[in-house]
């Protein structure tokens, strides 16, 4: 869909055109219809551990609710700015969110046995990754734009991937959040894939990484007491039913809530394994309520609704005015269809449980406001996409 904003550009002969602004309307329903089914299965999904807890069934959908609409209004604000002007600001916000990954270590909140949160006034909860994916969003493409035509130098490759690294490694380090160390890494690499004309270092990394890993997963195997909780993931991933206690009993129970949903599902609100049997199912392990209780049709369905954000983010990226607001779109669609694909996966036990959240579904108040920002920004560069059109 567009907004025209005509403009004569009549030195055709007996023709004219008209040049218009365009706004991806399409991108924008997606986000709503991928946030009101966020909304509906939060609330089904946690509103009994909310009772049990709080003595209110509707604790995570009010938060979560209230930030998701608060958030959406910003969208259509912001998203009415030229992305150019927030591109003045991607050094800064790219500084600010690596110093708060460090000071996460010093000054963060333990739960659940790792530091990822600062509280902000005693109530208010922050995690700085969140932020750490849309600075490198934001910041990698005006680096590239900045570096121009010599970005096809080695010494621009490792500048690039110097930056992504180093908030890699706060990520991981300093928060111990290894998955969205992995989706910044991912978003780097992504990016730097599109603007490197040789694919060679990409190859030879891609097969390092293959090699570590499975050397990783030898040794996981030889290390069945040890109290390395990765390791412990690893093992928990082979052999999930003879490993319940290390963490195999959530595995076992998402991978129950998804057999017994079937086609179509128990009914929606109808979930067993949500009483307390899938822990913490409101957040990265919800895929598995939605499969139990809207089945694959519901699954397929909700997969439909990514894939129609992801197409529209790659039309962004293919029509965007320069190559700043292309690597921007692209990022977001890096960003979004790296986290859909590998909590598909933790929940399906394809890969070790890593507590990667499903985007605009899970619970997280930090997680949707950075999510609706980068969402913003697409929408920033979708307005600024420009048509012609014959009169």
């Amino acid at each position: 869909m567009a907004v025209k904003k005509k403009r004569r550009i009549g030195w055709l002969a007996g023709r004219t055109k008209s040049a218009f602004h365009y706004y991806d309307y399409n991108l924008l329903a997606s986000i709503i219809l991928l946030t009101c089914f966020g909304l509906v299965m939060l609330y089904s999904t946690s509103a009994y551990s909310a009772q049990v807890t709080f003595g209110d069934d509707m604790y995570y959908f009010t938060k979560q609710a209230a930030i998701s609409g608060v958030s959406f209004i910003l969208v259509l604000i912001f998203s009415q700015i030229d992305y150019h002007y927030y591109a003045k600001f991607a050094g800064l916000i790219y500084f600010a969110a690596n110093v708060l990954l460090f000071l996460t270590k010093f000054i963060g909140t333990e739960l659940n046995g790792a530091k990822r949160w600062i509280y902000i006034g005693g109530r208010i909860s922050f995690q700085p990754a969140e932020m750490a994916k849309l600075a490198i969003i934001l910041f990698l493409p005006v680096l590239i734009c900045k570096i121009g035509k010599n970005v096809k130098t080695k010494g621009a490759f490792f500048t690039i991937l110097g930056c992504g690294a180093l908030t890699t490694v706060l990520t991981w380090k300093f928060t111990d959040n290894l998955s969205t160390a992995i989706i910044i890494a991912g978003i780097t690499v992504g990016l730097l894939f599109i603007v490197f004309p040789k694919k060679t270092p990409f190859i030879v990394g891609a097969v390092l990484v293959a090699v570590l890993a499975a050397g990783f997963i030898m040794y996981a195997q030889t290390l069945s007491g040890s109290d390395n909780y990765r390791v412990k993931r690893v093992i928990v991933w082979l052999n999930p039913e003879g490993n319940e206690s290390l963490g195999g009993y959530q595995v076992m129970q998402g991978l129950y809530a998804i057999g017994s949903g079937g086609l179509f599902g128990k009914g929606l609100g109808n979930s067993l394994q949500k009483l307390s049997y899938v822990p913490e199912a409101q957040n990265d392990m919800i895929l598995t309520i939605i499969c139990e209780e809207l089945g694959l049709f519901g699954v397929v369905m909700l997969s439909l609704l990514f894939a129609f954000m992801l197409y529209r983010l790659m039309f962004i990226a293919q029509n965007a005015p320069d190559l700043l607001g292309s690597l921007i779109a692209s990022g977001v669609f890096i960003h979004i269809a790296l986290q859909v694909v590998l909590n598909i996966a933790v929940v399906t036990n394809a890969i070790p449980t890593t507590g990667i959240t499903l985007p605009f579904v899970s619970y997280g108040g930090t997680s949707i406001l950075f999510l609706m920002a980068e969402m913003a920004l697409a929408l920033s560069v979708s307005r600024q996409i420009k048509f012609r059109e014959q009169e």
